[in-house]
């Protein structure tokens, strides 16, 4: 068959053209041009937020390194027991008087804007919260630094494409460009930072959103490499697997592993809710909770601050295991208390914690027990890590990426994706969520049962209505006053007056005179916008 020069110009022209105006549409191209900026800028800002939580411990540590535990051994107790305290008292004032929600951003907060498009994450906000974050981690506050980074590289993605009329999927790229470069330089793991993006933030593995990650990435891990080297979050030993007679070892581990995980979830939920009900000025709050977690410290000042320094002991089998027991408990309650009180910090880093505890303590139990079969605790430590972060983040993948790329362990791949699994799969089993996605239930979102309750939230009557002009708004009849919708409203608020009613129409009144008919909404048109955003919805995320 012999195919003609012309035949063959047309064919590519009309298989490639569609796709590139459809590119050009989607307006990829100045998100490939700015996604670099973006990982530019969270780069600076994660090696700047180090510095600031090494500024902020100098006073009381006499040390700026991540040498936290070594550190507080050589200080009086009265100066561990007030320090934490002391830094309260300043994150305390900072949520009274600059942060308006009256509590540091964290993942959760970046999920939801995500399902409102990056909208509602100002840079303002971000920067002061992350300042209060830092102010909290050096302080002493037992919590992660992940968390204010990821909001605050967030709040930078999403403050670059403000000014631009982008669509709603190009904005969610933008704010998962900043996420991933967050988590990229923040812990030297460009690979996991878009993992984690796409798994944890929107929901997706979508091919248009890879590129644009993989550059926020790279160069924020760039930055980061530049400043303090292309090295490892922790430097372990090179373990391997003694034999394939571990495996119930492992997935045993998993079993622990899920059980921490567990417990851990809900003393963090349950303390919070406990400190909500307990009435106390906000300045207070994080003064008392400092209190306790320096009286905490007293007995066992590992639990103050990121733990990177105990977690690296953990994985070197350098704790006893009657130590790593009881961190467990400690730093449960230490971070419990923490978040609790208002400190700033996310969960990653104390998850990280208290799997390597974990992963330990079931190593030198099982090296009791199994002499010849063991492997040794540093390498239970690992998976142990592993497992517990994962099922706390609920984002398998990316944790077990990052574990790979925090402790240059790939040869423990087959152990690893083992425990993880298993911690994942039966903590999903008994809470039926993570973390993150608990934090975001209790404001309203239930992203786990798929995108179709989210997008009911996020769609305003006002974006379907019909308004009348000033000149035709009508009084509202005094039958009518008890079927009504605001232009606030939610389209879950909508659908269900339309099915408790049985009506079609409903009038729409003014938010500052409910008797007057601002416009009309009808059942046709909400339904037809709820289709419409189901439909980009799944464009999105198969595109």
């Amino acid at each position: 068959m012999v195919v003609s020069l012309p035949n063959l110009i047309h064919t590519v022209h009309r298989r490639t053209v569609p796709n590139l105006r459809q590119f050009h549409e989607n307006r990829q191209p100045i998100i490939w041009l700015l996604a670099p900026l973006v990982g530019l800028a969270t780069g600076i800002a994660a090696i700047l937020f180090r510095l600031a939580i090494g500024i902020a411990q100098w006073p009381w540590l006499q040390d700026v390194s991540e040498n936290v535990a070594s550190a507080a051994r050589a200080q009086p107790w009265w100066v561990i027991l007030l320090a934490p305290a002391a830094g309260g008292l300043v994150v305390g004032l900072m949520l009274q008087y600059l942060l308006s929600a009256k509590r540091t951003g964290a993942v959760p907060d970046v999920m939801e804007a995500r399902i409102r498009a990056g909208r509602g994450l100002g840079l303002r906000e971000g920067l002061v919260s992350a300042f209060a974050s830092a102010v909290s981690l050096g302080s002493g506050a037992s919590a992660g630094r992940e968390g204010p980074i990821v909001h605050l590289g967030a709040s930078m993605g999403t403050a670059l494409c403000t000014r631009l009329n982008l669509p709603d999927a190009a904005r969610r790229t933008f704010l998962a460009c900043g996420v991933a470069g967050a988590v990229a330089a923040s812990f030297n793991a460009p690979i996991a930072g878009v993992l984690f993006a796409q798994e944890v933030i929107l929901g997706h593995f979508a091919i248009a959103s890879f590129a644009p990650l993989v550059l926020s990435a790279v160069i924020a891990t760039i930055v980061s490499q530049a400043w303090f080297g292309d090295v490892a979050a922790f430097t372990v030993p090179a373990y391997q697997i003694g034999s394939y007679l571990e495996v119930p070892a492992f997935i045993l581990l998993g079993v622990v592993a899920a059980t921490v995980a567990i417990i851990f979830q809900i003393a963090l939920i349950g303390t919070d809710w406990i400190a909500r009900n307990v009435t106390m000025p906000l300045v207070a709050r994080p003064v008392v909770g400092g209190l306790m977690i320096g009286a905490i410290a007293i007995w066992f000042p590992e639990v103050l601050g990121v733990g990177y320094d105990t977690t690296d002991a953990a994985l070197k089998d350098q704790l006893p295991l009657a130590m790593m027991l009881a961190l467990l408990v400690a730093k449960t309650a230490a971070t419990a208390i923490a978040l609790a009180s208002r400190f700033g910090g996310g969960v990653f880093s104390p998850a990280l914690y208290l799997g390597a505890m974990t992963g330990g303590a079931f190593g030198l139990i099982a090296a009791a027990a199994f002499p010849s079969a063991g492997s040794g605790e540093g390498l239970y430590a690992i998976l142990g890590m592993g497992a517990v972060a994962a099922a706390v983040l609920g984002a398998p993948i990316s944790t077990t990426v990052m574990i790979f790329e925090l402790t240059g362990g790939f040869a423990l791949s087959l152990a690893l994706l083992l425990t993880v699994s298993i911690g994942n799969g039966l903590s999903q089993a008994v809470l039926g969520r993570s973390f993150f996605q608990a934090q975001l239930e209790s404001r309203g979102y239930v992203i786990q049962h798929g995108p179709h309750l989210a997008v009911m939230k996020q769609i305003a009557v006002a974006d379907f209505m019909v308004r009348t002009g000033e000149s035709d708004d009508t009084v509202l009849p005094e039958a009518d006053r008890e079927t009504v919708l605001h232009s606030t409203d939610s389209l879950e608020t909508a659908l269900r007056i339309f099915d408790s009613s049985g009506a079609e129409r409903i009038p729409v009144v003014s938010p500052t005179d409910q008797d007057r008919i601002v416009g009309w909404a009808t059942q046709v048109a909400a339904l037809a916008r709820y289709n419409k955003a189901l439909i980009e919805a799944s464009v999105e995320e198969h595109r």
